[in-house]
């Protein structure tokens, strides 16, 4: 199979995924090793070569077989350019974070259909997962909507897959949370048993990094009061009920940003929203997500 290199990639696409928070060299080396399981060391399409004429050509249509929100479209049309090069034409690609309805073409691809078919899988597997999570994130933003809640993701990620999903949960209308373990102290109930206490390991933190941002879980109302007494800024409500959390709110009474947390689903979302919490933090955004369902069908070969 002949490929491109990532400086004959069009400048526009390599531009593009730039300006959406993504290191576009760093996802044309994930393009490379996802390629490289299909066809290792630098084997044939034995399929496609063995029933396609070397020169055929030929159009496909992408088509969402269900309704959501796509993700990873830019990402797909840059695995078409590494297999065929120039010889590859993307047309109608809609816009990531663009809510579709089942029966929408979402991008065509025209050119070499060895090369077409070669790509396909791969290519698919991008945008199916990031579009995934994209729709699962943008069904608890509809399911806030009216609240003053935003839903948070978290770094229950697939390994080397984190600023894709990350992405993907902007794409879906979802806000980041700390991308990794550098960007915000984070003292779950392990920390505090290790320090002793919720305000000691509030403590710990700040004389050790000052300035970074702190967050701290705590399971009772009690563990609430000692960190707002001790000026803790962002607290986050471990698996409380919702009474709970109301009445977490209320004792809070602005002083700071509550994230509710802990086995929430879609299903509880509105009353945790009612509630008045700042953040909704759900894992299952990116750890378990269901991918949307693309299909890629010849229409001219």
């Amino acid at each position: 199979m002949s490929s491109t290199s990532y400086a004959a990639l069009p400048a526009e696409l390599i531009a593009e995924i730039a300006e959406a928070g993504l290191d576009p060299e760093a996802i044309y080396a994930d393009i490379v090793r996802a390629l490289a399981e299909d066809l290792p060391d630098g084997s044939d399409d034995t399929t496609s070569a063995a029933t396609i004429s070397d020169d055929a050509r030929g159009s496909a249509d992408w088509e969402a077989r269900e309704p959501g929100v796509v993700a990873g479209l830019a990402i797909a049309a840059m695995v078409f350019h590494h297999v065929m090069g120039d010889d590859v034409q993307i047309d109608g690609r809609v816009a990531d974070g663009t809510r579709v309805a089942e029966g929408d073409v979402v991008m065509r691809v025209a050119g070499p259909t060895r090369g077409l078919l070669t790509a396909e899988r791969t290519a698919l597997n991008f945008a199916c997962h990031l579009s995934g999570v994209a729709t699962a994130t943008a069904h608890w933003v509809d399911a806030l909507e009216g609240t003053t809640a935003k839903v948070l993701d978290t770094r229950k990620t697939l390994p080397g897959w984190r600023a894709l999903q990350k992405y993907a949960v902007r794409c879906g209308g979802g806000v980041n949370h700390r991308f990794s373990l550098a960007d915000m102290a984070m003292v779950k109930d392990n920390h505090v048993i290790a320090a002793g206490g919720v305000v000691p390991a509030l403590e710990a933190v700040r004389a050790a990094y000052p300035g970074l941002p702190i967050e701290v879980e705590v399971t009772d109302l009690d563990q609430l009061r000692e960190l707002l007494a001790a000026g803790c800024e962002r607290i986050l409500l471990d698996n409380m009920s919702t009474a709970m959390m109301a009445e977490a709110v209320e004792i809070t009474a602005g002083r700071a940003v509550l994230e509710a947390s802990g086995g929430l689903t879609i299903e509880r979302a509105r009353e945790v929203g009612e509630t008045g919490v700042d953040f909704i933090s759900v894992g299952a955004l990116t750890h378990s997500v269901k991918v949307f369902d693309i299909g890629m069908d010849l229409v001219d070969a």
